[in-house]
């Protein structure tokens, strides 16, 4: 394998896709990675929309009866709204997430923090959350984003606070007197030591624990020990009066924890398919650091066998990898971000909407008849402004479901900008002939079969010779081939 290959697989794996320019710099693999630790220790928030206090509360689903109500903003239940006003709450809504969305896309596209923005948008899957606030969801994603890459008993209690999480998972309902499992189900199931290694009793003390585990109206976590169950609990073989912290200081004691969190890193970072004599050692490893998520990832990106054939090549891109890597390769800009919603819509996958609490399934159900098709028509989109017409799929977890087909039909050119120079740079010195080979080498993970270089190579040679890059460009990226990773 070239020392090219391993960049450019490094940079797939461990951000959203190598630019010319990072595979024309040729540094080797383990003086990469270095890089992209030292450019994603910062931590940059993703800013997101303002919106005022008073209609931020009128977004919530549901007015809960312990919040402290802020005197200056009183929340408008969804009975009290005319049907105009919930038409427009719904409307800003959904524009607050878009910004957020497409703002945060073009950070994976753009920002030197690549690695951070990688970790964030594993864990955005690993701790799927769905709520109508933007601000709450904006909170949650910012704090997973400065503690994507420390210990990770300290994110999973972060996120175990966020108001968001506890919103989801209904948390404000667990109470004393009238204990909700749901939320201490799912931080077993989902979040730390995985299916079969609880009883159901465990549940239920776990849920016991968490009673008072809540929020205000400002958006902040809060305890209220009136409806906190204080009696002894037993508890994965413990016993004492727990609260929620222990808990949590429980599950991380088991060593299976250790081997969930790693075997799902391994699964999103090297290959769907768990290799135990893989992840035992980094499993045991994350466990004696204290769960050092840096470490964890350093140890992965440099073992031998990350580069091995199985593993280079074989990742269905997700939606998103897809979009932010073309945009990334190839500095694409849209004039409208809109269609970038359509898009992931289209495509299955689309930020701040997992589908539910176990995040997107990922691997070949990103592929489907329709989807693949779009996949391959994407890049004419985006580098030749095909004119393009998508009816997206009913959804009922939508920000705004109720909508006709009409109305969930986009139809239009997309007016976008590649900056296709560095490429240039990138073959300049490649005879024209073999262009198409040096460019599917960059550009493609997986090897081309020897019938779609002859024809990528046969376009290019009919296309004037202003053109002749775009096309190769256009020919190589609509191939199934540029689906994998």
């Amino acid at each position: 394998m070239t020392n090219q290959q391993q960049l450019q697989h490094l940079y797939w794996r461990a951000g959203f896709g190598p630019r010319p320019q990072d595979i024309a710099a040729n540094p080797n693999p383990r003086k990469a990675l270095r890089q992209l630790l030292h450019d994603s220790a910062a931590v940059q928030p993703l800013a997101g929309p303002r919106i005022e206090a008073a209609e931020m509360q009128a977004m919530t689903p549901a007015p809960m009866p312990d919040l402290r109500q802020d005197p200056q903003a009183p929340a408008l239940k969804k009975g009290e709204l005319t049907p105009e006003q919930r038409k427009a709450q719904n409307r800003q809504i959904r524009e607050a997430f878009y910004t957020m969305n497409t703002g945060w896309l073009e950070r994976m596209a753009s920002s030197p923090a690549q690695l951070r923005e990688k970790l964030t948008f594993f864990w955005h899957g690993h701790f799927a959350c769905r709520v109508r606030r933007p601000d709450a969801a904006l909170q949650l994603n910012n704090t997973i984003r400065r503690l994507a890459l420390g210990k990770f008993g300290d994110l999973l209690l972060a996120v175990s606070k966020e108001p968001a999480m506890l919103q989801f998972l209904n948390n404000q309902q667990n109470r004393k007197q009238h204990p909700n499992e749901n939320f201490a189900r799912e931080v077993m199931e989902l979040f730390t030591i995985g299916r079969g290694h609880y009883s159901e009793q465990d549940v239920k003390e776990a849920a016991r624990a968490f009673t008072g585990w809540s929020y205000d109206a400002q958006g902040q976590f809060v305890f209220r020990e009136r409806q906190h169950d204080a009696g002894s609990k037993t508890f994965l073989g413990r016993t004492g009066n727990f609260g929620g912290e222990d808990v949590l200081r429980i599950i991380l004691e088991q060593p299976q924890t250790a081997e969930f969190i790693a075997t799902k890193l391994y699964r999103f970072f090297v290959n769907d398919t768990p290799n135990p004599a893989h992840i035992q050692p980094l499993a045991q490893a994350f466990f004696r650091s204290g769960y050092d998520i840096s470490d964890l990832v350093e140890r992965l990106f440099t073992a031998d066998w990350f580069y091995d054939a199985a593993n280079v090549g074989t990742r269905i891109k997700s939606p998103i990898e897809l979009l932010a890597g073309i945009k990334r390769t190839l500095g694409v800009e849209l004039q409208d971000q809109k269609p970038l919603i359509v898009f992931q819509k289209a495509l299955g996958q689309t930020l701040f909407e997992p589908p539910n609490v176990a995040g997107w399934a990922g691997g070949r159900s990103w592929i489907d008849s329709s989807t693949l098709l779009f996949r391959l028509q994407l890049p004419a989109v985006l580098l030749k402004n095909a004119e393009i017409s998508i009816a997206l799929k009913e959804d009922e977890n939508d920000l705004d479901p109720q909508q006709t087909r009409a109305d969930r039909t986009f139809r239009q050119q997309v007016q976008a900008k590649a900056k296709l120079a560095p490429l240039g740079v990138l073959l300049a010195k490649t005879p024209e002939a073999q262009q198409p080979t040096v460019l599917s080498q960059f550009l493609l993970q997986a090897p081309i079969r020897p019938e779609n270089l002859r024809l990528v190579a046969q376009v290019a040679q009919q296309a004037p010779a202003d053109g002749r890059l775009r096309t190769m460009v256009t020919s190589l990226l609509s191939l199934p081939e540029y689906q994998l990773m």
